[in-house]
């Protein structure tokens, strides 16, 4: 494994390097990064339930033997069209649900700390593996190396086309070209003219950065400050592993914070 990486500027040429920060070591685990993203993604979903009484408040009662008719609840009464229809129960017209959704059940799943941790850094350091870049589906071809750091100029960009000139100098407009291209239209937009982007490139940055108010200017390009940074966005579907570019200051950050937390554990020790 290579020990410096290079630090590009914003017209794509090299700036500078920089030591491999320690995340970039951890190793490729695709089953605990599988499992943080299927548990972190649950605490998305939203509860759902119905109304306990929904379908039982009515007059009906059992008739019942005797009439040639099943004993269910029915309708009292008689001369309107709802009279001795089945009726409180399950499974019959306008009846109740038999086993519905109910809101107090826990639908999101928990994940230990170290585990949540390893499943990310595994994940980031993933980013550095070119075949599992080009597996998911991104054209990187004119790409030299990974994974891709630029300078903390980056950060500083406030326009959406000196952004575009910045992801061109790094070698990504087929990829542009690819997030932009025709897609499949879903379900919900059928008929509608709507088209889904594709998944392009993923810029991390630090905290209160310009940048960061870029974030789906381009079709396909989010930006994500690194003290935010989750599984979720580096495996967009839970595949691996998503295209992205790293300010240095991001990666100084984590290096920081990897750093203060190897420290602290062996002052526990």
């Amino acid at each position: 494994m290579k020990s410096e990486l290079v630090v590009r500027s914003l017209d794509g040429s090299t700036e500078s390097t920089m030591p491999l920060p320690q995340v970039f070591q951890t190793p490729f685990r695709p089953e605990v990064i599988h499992r943080v993203y299927v548990n972190l993604l649950s605490h998305r979903f939203q509860r759902q339930g119905r109304y306990p009484a929904a379908g039982e408040l009515v007059s009906a009662e059992s008739r019942n033997t005797g009439l040639g008719i099943a004993r269910l609840a029915r309708i009292r009464g008689q001369g309107f069209s709802r009279a001795g229809q089945a009726a409180g129960v399950a499974g019959v017209r306008a009846g109740r649900a038999a086993h519905p959704p109910e809101s107090w059940k826990i639908i999101h799943k928990k994940i230990n700390k170290k585990e949540r941790r390893l499943g990310l850094f595994s994940a980031i350091a993933a980013t550095a593996q070119k075949d599992l870049i080009i597996g998911r589906g991104h054209r990187v071809e004119g790409v030299p190396d990974f994974p891709i750091v630029s300078s903390n100029n980056l950060e500083s960009i406030t326009k959406a086309r000196d952004l575009l000139k910045v992801l061109v100098a790094f070698g990504l407009a087929d990829d542009l070209s690819r997030a932009h291209g025709p897609r499949k239209r879903g379900a919900a937009s059928k008929g509608k003219g709507a088209r889904r982007a594709g998944t392009c490139a993923l810029i991390v940055v630090r905290k209160g950065s310009s940048i960061l108010k870029l974030s789906n200017s381009l079709p396909g390009v989010n930006v994500k400050s690194i003290e935010s940074l989750s599984v979720l966005d580096l495996l967009p579907g839970s595949k691996p592993i998503r295209l992205t570019i790293f300010s240095r200051g991001s990666l100084d950050y984590l290096e920081r914070l990897i750093s203060q937390s190897n420290s602290q554990s062996e002052n526990k020790i």
